[in-house]
């Protein structure tokens, strides 16, 4: 009986189908008879990507590195998977739903409230907070008490935002509710300081931080509904989803969640009335132990030992158990990154906190211009210490362009708060910045050291070993 001929093409169409057939089996095998989940491909590439918003209270660049709520829960829950983070600011929230969309992240943390358009590009996760929405009105105008007393008065909200979703389900129980957006990239707070506005309504959180900036604004009352904040993950990734909810109910149960967010709140102007009695009282109970180690660390990095003490208390009260609310500690409050870069071991050991607080001021200075003359170029390295050079810089060159001079930190100190506000950080090269802070800490430090110059003599401060100070020397009693 003749053999029958398979066509060619034929021939050809079977040996490719049982290479399919093939190379499936394999991968079946390999993947446990389906393709890896996006957690599995998280693992088998070390990293977890996550995008979020240079704002303060998602992420932005501190003086010792990145910082803000989301970057922290962020690593946290990176270290959790054993996987390193790669977290990266977008510029708007439409940008966050294209990089989640895309692929490009994993996850999107921005103190997120899932809507509609969140909930087609990814899966929300259960919310980890509740943000008050407070009422915001100019001081020296009638403060309005309840909803009903906002009938009639001119409201602004950001366009599309959680804020205005909130005042949307409002008005269900309140349906003569009425609200406008804000225009010209103003904030609702800089419309209501303006006095363009009667209210606004804004984040707690948001506020906490940008009331540094408007001084006027003040709170009315918190609206009778909160919004949910939450990640939101790529679709069809349940097993991700899941490690995210995990992740938050361990950190609730164990009280940590808690304490991020009071760490992270925007309240860190402590201010300490009784500063001055209790200067006088360290002085004499607490100095004496450091001031040796204070003076052989000045003089080994050529600073004034007493600008360096002046620090010292106001970093920790120069007491080397001190621990910050932001993980910084010991006499000179270093971060741990910082006390590794620096070859310290235990940041309660005083000696080593203070010789290594005096030599990252000495880098400091090294950073600030050498044509800046004394105190100014004392003062930027001292908000260069607290806030970072980066953001120091960032101020000059806004200053310049205002007309002011860059070299006065005199006004200089009146463009830092400007880094708050996102008309001006999006300018800059470093991003949002806590402006005021530095502001404060730099008038705290010649507080400080004025009363050691009144208790120890006048002094000056000689930077003759350092290149880059040509032998400056000055009166640092003087502004």
């Amino acid at each position: 009986m003749a053999r029958r001929r398979i066509p060619a093409r034929l021939g050809r169409t079977a040996f490719r189908i049982g290479t399919i057939a093939a190379v499936t089996a394999v991968a079946l095998l390999v993947h446990g008879s389906r393709a890896p989940t996006l957690l599995q491909q998280i693992r088998a590439r070390g990293e977890l990507r996550v995008a979020t918003l240079n704002l303060p209270t998602c992420y932005y660049l501190g003086p010792k590195g990145p910082t803000g709520l989301e970057y922290d829960l962020a690593k946290r829950f990176a270290r959790q998977l054993g996987v390193r983070l790669r977290i990266f600011a977008v510029a708007n929230e439409a940008a966050l739903r294209e990089a989640v969309a895309l692929g490009r992240a994993d996850i999107a943390a921005a103190q997120i409230t899932a809507n509609a358009g969140w909930r087609a590009v990814g899966d929300p996760a259960a919310p980890y907070a509740e943000i008050p929405q407070l009422v915001i009105y100019r001081s020296g105008e009638p403060a309005p008490r309840d909803l009903p007393q906002l009938q009639y008065a001119k409201l602004v909200v950001r366009p599309d935002s959680p804020q205005e979703g909130v005042l949307q389900q409002l008005r269900l129980v309140a349906p003569f509710l009425q609200w406008q957006g804000t225009d010209h990239g103003n904030t609702p707070l800089q419309d209501v300081a303006a006095g363009e506005v009667g209210y606004a309504v804004e984040d707690a959180r948001a506020y906490a931080y940008a009331r540094h900036l408007y001084p006027d604004v003040r709170v009315a009352f918190p609206l009778p509904q909160s919004r949910p904040v939450q990640w939101i993950v790529r679709q069809g990734a349940p097993d991700l989803l899941a490690a995210v909810n995990r992740f938050f109910d361990s950190l609730r149960s164990s009280g940590r969640l808690a304490e991020l967010m009071q760490r992270d709140s925007g309240n860190t102007g402590t201010i300490h009335y009784e500063q001055s009695r209790l200067f006088e009282l360290y002085s004499v109970q607490r100095l004496p132990r450091y001031r040796a180690w204070f003076e052989e660390a000045a003089a080994r990095y050529h600073l004034d030992w007493r600008l360096l003490a002046a620090i010292g208390f106001q970093e920790s009260r120069w007491n080397p158990a001190a621990i910050s609310t932001n993980g910084a500690a010991g006499v000179m409050m270093l971060t741990s990154d910082t006390a590794e870069a620096m070859g310290v071991a235990d940041r309660a050991d005083a000696e080593a906190s203070i010789f290594a607080g005096a030599r990252y001021l000495a880098q400091v200075f090294k950073m600030v211009p050498d044509h800046i003359p004394q105190p100014d170029r004392t003062w930027f390295a001292v908000a260069a210490y607290n806030v970072g050079f980066g953001h120091v810089e960032d101020a000059r060159v806004l200053a310049q362009r205002m007309g002011k001079n860059p070299d006065s930190w005199a006004a200089v100190r009146t463009v830092l708060p400007l880094l708050t506000d996102p008309r001006w950080y999006a300018r800059t090269q470093y991003g949002y910045a806590q402006g005021w802070q530095p502001v404060a800490y730099v008038a705290r430090v010649r507080q400080f050291l004025q009363l050691l110059e009144w208790q120890h003599g006048n002094g000056v401060l000689v930077e003759t070993a350092d290149a880059s100070a040509r032998g400056a020397v000055a009166d640092l009693s003087g502004s």
